[in-house]
């Protein structure tokens, strides 16, 4: 284990005294909306798990996990992570990035999206391995920052892999008969889900439930309410029509019965004998 920690005499720089960027370039034009997509439909769940709305989630955001120079060598930047049990404002401020040193808690899962061949997000190379001291984004995930759930998600194959924190080791998942891993702490599921987010049509990084239905999106869930409203209004309309429908019958048979009574009285026969 590498990650800084604070000797009696020294002061570590907190998130507000570290670089918020590396200066890289978000590497394509899908992986904000993927962020998005992850964050907007995972909301109600963790707001469930969190009453308190205490979790934090990180799109593209440093973590430090040791105090080196340049500082951004002691980062790693997850396309996508979430933390739990820890406040979404610091000190009442924004986060520029995340702070083991300062908070301790470690991501319940990390999320890469792979944009060239997956090497980097599969490095498993130590510092001590490398003449520049940068270790492999694997290797950190799993032996400084210990992640539980490590994610790599590969759009151009259709493909994610999962990997959980076994004792020291990562062990790869399985999917399960729906194609899905399982993230348990969270109650959910995380799998591809071929459709339409954004105007772009490509294989997304999606979850579900436990019982495999999907979690949508605030806007998914205003849609079908919105269906679900459109489809009430018809079922109240044709309950209208077979109501105004069995009126009309009714009309209709009260009619031929009056005319029959009338027939009945012309011929000198009282239809209230018979009734």
């Amino acid at each position: 284990m590498t990650i800084a920690t604070a000797h009696p005499n020294l002061t570590l720089p907190d998130h507000t005294q570290l670089p918020e960027s590396d200066g890289t370039f978000v590497k394509n034009f899908q992986e904000h909306p993927q962020s998005l997509l992850l964050t907007d439909s995972i909301y109600p769940v963790l707001d469930s798990l969190h009453p308190d709305g205490r979790y934090a989630i990180g799109q593209d955001c440093g973590i430090y996990w040791r105090l080196v120079e340049p500082p951004e060598r002691g980062a790693e930047a997850p396309d996508w992570f979430y933390v739990p049990h820890v406040p979404p404002l610091l000190d009442g401020k924004r986060r520029r990035s995340y702070v083991l040193w300062q908070e301790v808690v470690a991501p319940l899962i990390v999320i890469e999206f792979v944009s060239g061949d997956g090497t980097a997000e599969r490095d498993t190379a130590p510092p001590w391995e490398r003449e520049n001291g940068k270790p492999g984004k694997f290797w950190v995930y799993e032996q400084a920052i210990r992640v539980p759930f490590y994610a790599i998600y590969e759009v151009d194959k259709a493909s994610v892999e999962v990997y959980e924190l076994v004792g020291n080791r990562y062990q790869r998942c399985e999917p399960n008969q729906r194609g899905h891993f399982p993230i348990e702490p969270l109650g959910v599921e995380l799998g591809i889900w071929q459709g339409t987010y954004l105007h772009q049509s490509l294989p997304w990084l999606r979850w579900w439930d436990q019982d495999g239905n999907l979690l949508l999106t605030g806007d998914e869930r205003a849609e079908q309410e919105k269906q679900r409203a459109e489809q009430e209004k018809h079922r109240a309309e044709q309950e209208k029509q077979r109501a105004e429908q069995e009126k009309h019958r009714v009309e209709q048979e009260k009619q031929r019965a009056e005319r029959l009574a009338a027939k009945l009285r012309d011929l000198g026969v009282d239809p209230d004998e018979y009734s």
